[in-house]
């Protein structure tokens, strides 16, 4: 059995230590107030800082980077912590666009981390599909990390990545069966694109936890920022009418403050 912590930076971003590793997922350091572009007319504004400066993390052993295309996933001050990680995980796009060394992995595909002294990690990256069918093109390569390690008690951690619910999503969380699910969430939409959705909403998550019933399921990524449109409040008003083994997974977590879980 391992105990895990996790700190809630801000949006995707999380620190994950356990076993003498640290862990962080999607780097976003920037100030609050700019506005980022992400393609085809698309756009959101940044509305909170981080609760952790990049100044007070401990050394970084690996960096997993769903995509590297997206500010509210890797903004600048993200970036400027990517060459001074131990390893940068993300998609073979992605790999190829970063100025440093970088392990590209397509959906199914798989690497590990090791270090002296410390418990091998196993991760598979899991399919993300980041809007509606066909959009893959437009809104590029995202995946999903599950990570695996020796003295799990309950199963794998999953990072589900940006995503909407999608059939080879439900067929991987099925396989992996993963004990904590850092879930993203925040029904991602634009004005220029109408009732169409970037990413899950708490509905659609509770349909995929239903799928393989973890244990803990942890939100991230549904604050922050001006182009999420469902936060906190409206995840529960989906929570308050599913069944209550599934309302009770969900765990929020505080922000900028390491809370323990076993995985």
């Amino acid at each position: 059995m391992t105990n895990v912590h996790f700190t809630h930076i801000g949006g995707p971003t999380v620190l994950i230590e356990f076993g003498g590793w640290h862990l962080l997922t999607d780097p976003t350091f920037d100030a609050p107030g700019q506005t980022y572009s992400f393609g085809w007319g698309t756009s959101s504004r940044k509305l909170t800082g981080p609760a952790v400066s990049a100044a007070d993390l401990p050394p970084i052993d690996a960096i997993l980077l769903t995509h590297v295309h997206h500010g509210d996933n890797l903004d600048s001050g993200g970036r400027a912590l990517l060459p001074g990680a131990g390893t940068v995980v993300t998609t073979r796009p992605g790999a190829r666009s970063l100025p440093m060394k970088a392990r590209g992995l397509r959906a199914g595909e798989s690497t590990r981390l090791e270090a002296p002294g410390r418990p091998p990690i196993d991760i598979l990256a899991t399919p993300c599909r980041h809007g509606p069918p066909l959009s893959r093109p437009i809104t590029g390569e995202v995946i999903g990390f599950a990570l695996s390690w020796p003295g799990q008690a309950h199963g794998p951690l999953w990072i589900t990545g940006d995503t909407v619910d999608h059939r080879a999503l439900r067929r991987a969380a099925a396989a992996i069966r993963p004990s904590t699910v850092l879930l993203h969430l925040g029904g991602v939409g634009f004005p220029l694109t109408g009732p169409l959705r970037y990413s899950m909403t708490g509905r659609q998550a509770v349909r995929l936890c239903q799928t393989f019933t973890p244990r803990t399921v942890l939100p991230v990524h549904y604050e922050g920022w001006a182009h999420f449109r469902q936060g906190r409040d409206g995840v529960e008003r989906d929570l308050a009418r599913a069944p209550e083994q599934i309302r009770g997974l969900f765990q929020w977590l505080p922000r900028g403050t390491a809370t323990q879980f076993q995985v």
